[in-house]
């Protein structure tokens, strides 16, 4: 658990400097874009967004005006973790689970240290864990505990489960950071439903191994839905073309409707550093 620790608080202060050195050394929040407080009301000037009109404050004086906002300084950050039997995909020591956990990590110190409270769910098809938002160093370092110490009780996966029992839970607005595979079905829909309520930002985190097929020649695949096996030529141009257009359409998918619904998405290849990858992510959050 040290090396683990020593481990993240390296790369947490390296996030940090990089950001801070792209904004000339003046210190800036990683999680900045959450929360905003009601803060007053202003006479409506031409080019203001309509959609901050308060109506009835309008209606009652005859005139037109908007709500004002301030930034809120202390945020809820959660982080949503699948724990599956498929994040296990990868080599011992670098899989999909152990990244995803390290980026949790990585990102938990850093939202502690700008004093905001931090709480986490791990899920695969039910709920894994769940531990309440707090604040505190001790909070941040007990999170990362229950995260690697954490025995999954099913393999399954089921993302819906997972967005739903969320929404749920976490009824203030927060920043959701949810770190997945995402190799289930039918799930975007209730992804944009959460980015309508929450600062949602997706990380998939993926595998070579993932698109290269074993040559295991003709084994059975179990179908779900007709609950029946398929039988499959592993070492077929055909079976391996079709795995990576499966794996292809599916990030193509994902980072459209993400465009498309303005939440911010990255992809975490788990033979690559990925320290890079998150500080480009929270330097377009800080434009």
């Amino acid at each position: 658990m040290k090396e683990i620790l020593k481990k993240v608080r390296k790369y947490e202060i390296k996030i940090r400097k990089a950001i801070n050195l792209n904004l000339q050394g003046s210190y800036n929040s990683i999680f900045k874009g959450t929360g905003l407080d009601f803060d007053d009301l202003r006479p409506y000037n031409y080019g203001d967004d309509v959609r901050t009109i308060n109506w009835n404050i309008s209606a009652k004086q005859n005139s037109i005006y908007i709500n004002t906002y301030k930034e809120e300084k202390e945020q809820s950050i959660f982080f949503l973790i699948d724990v599956s039997k498929s994040q296990e995909i990868g080599n011992k020591e670098v899989n999909k689970i152990n990244i995803s956990k390290e980026i949790c990590s990585v990102l938990t110190l850093s939202a502690i240290r700008e004093n905001n409270q931090v709480g986490l769910i791990c899920f695969s098809d039910i709920k894994e864990k769940y531990i309440k938002p707090s604040k505190g160093i001790s909070h941040g370092y007990s999170i990362i505990k229950n995260l690697y110490n954490l025995k999954t009780k099913s393999k399954n996966t089921d993302l819906n489960k997972l967005i739903n029992f969320s929404m749920n839970a976490i009824k203030k607005k927060s920043i959701i950071i949810l770190i997945s595979d995402f190799l289930d079905k039918d799930y975007m829909k209730n992804l944009i439903s959460m980015s309508k309520k929450h600062d949602l930002i997706l990380i998939q985190v993926f595998d070579s191994q993932e698109i290269k097929s074993s040559n295991l020649g003709i084994i059975p695949i179990h179908e779900n839905e007709s609950n029946t096996n398929l039988w499959i030529n592993t070492s077929s141009k055909d079976f391996q073309k079709t795995l990576d257009k499966t794996f292809k359409l599916n990030e193509e998918k994902i980072y459209n409707e993400s465009k498309k619904s303005g939440i911010n998405y990255l992809k975490i290849n788990t033979n690559e550093d990925y320290i890079p990858s998150l500080i480009k992510l929270f330097r377009i959050r800080n434009r």
